[in-house]
């Protein structure tokens, strides 16, 4: 095993760390916000509506991220046709994308895990029904699918590892420059894992402390 490349290209493995991090909380910030709004478009009374919502979450479930990226990819710049729209960007709509019909059907069990009569007794009191959603379920509903969720944010720093194929810096593709740069093969994939374990390790121990916290507060 030779790491001696790490001296000379350890500035590239934190500059795709870097943007890896950046990557995947785009995706779960955009992915949550993009999340609530096809919640509730999918819990709408309006048919069609509540269809298109469906057939996004089912399609986004049914095909492969990297299929998606391409779609996102190819299909941006002829939508916005003449505009230069950076390969991160692209990346990082992609992600949210995705991101997001997961993160729906996970707070879409959570809403469901909380018990109806609280809506009936909001509503019993006056609230309407966006009052009730976003006052009184949806903060509930947080807080259950918060490992959940978590979750959601270890997937997409890994995730964001496809995303080097539109050629966007992240981890492994900064460690693919490496592998080019010094004729090694193995050596720099075990240093971008290695990366990537630690940036997921590390967040996984902090949401156990904010779950912990929010158990002893429920204790309370």
């Amino acid at each position: 095993m030779n790491f001696s490349f790490l001296g000379q290209y350890s500035s590239f493995y934190l500059t795709g760390a870097y943007i890896t991090i950046a990557l995947a909380v785009i995706a779960v910030v955009l992915g949550t916000i993009l999340g609530v709004a096809l919640t509730l478009l999918r819990r709408t009374r309006f048919k069609p509506l509540k269809l298109l919502g469906d057939i996004y979450v089912e399609f986004i479930r049914g095909t492969p991220l990297l299929a998606q990226i391409y779609i996102i990819y190819i299909g941006v710049p002829i939508i916005f046709s003449g505009s230069d729209i950076p390969d991160f960007a692209v990346g990082a709509i992609a992600l949210s994308l995705n991101a997001a019909a997961y993160i729906s059907e996970t707070i879409r069990s959570g809403i469901d895990a909380v018990s109806i009569g609280q809506m009936e007794a909001a509503r019993s009191l006056g609230m309407t029904q966006r009052q009730t959603m976003f006052d009184i379920i949806l903060p509930q509903a947080f807080k259950n699918i918060l490992p959940a969720l978590g979750n959601q944010f270890i997937g997409s720093i890994k995730d964001s590892s496809i995303v080097s194929i539109i050629g966007v810096a992240e981890l492994m593709y900064k460690s693919t420059i490496v592998r080019g740069n010094t004729a090694l093969g193995l050596e720099p994939i075990l240093v971008a894992s290695l990366g990537y374990l630690i940036m997921t390790f590390t967040l996984a121990q902090l949401l156990g402390v904010v779950e912990r916290r929010l158990k002893t507060s429920d204790r309370r």
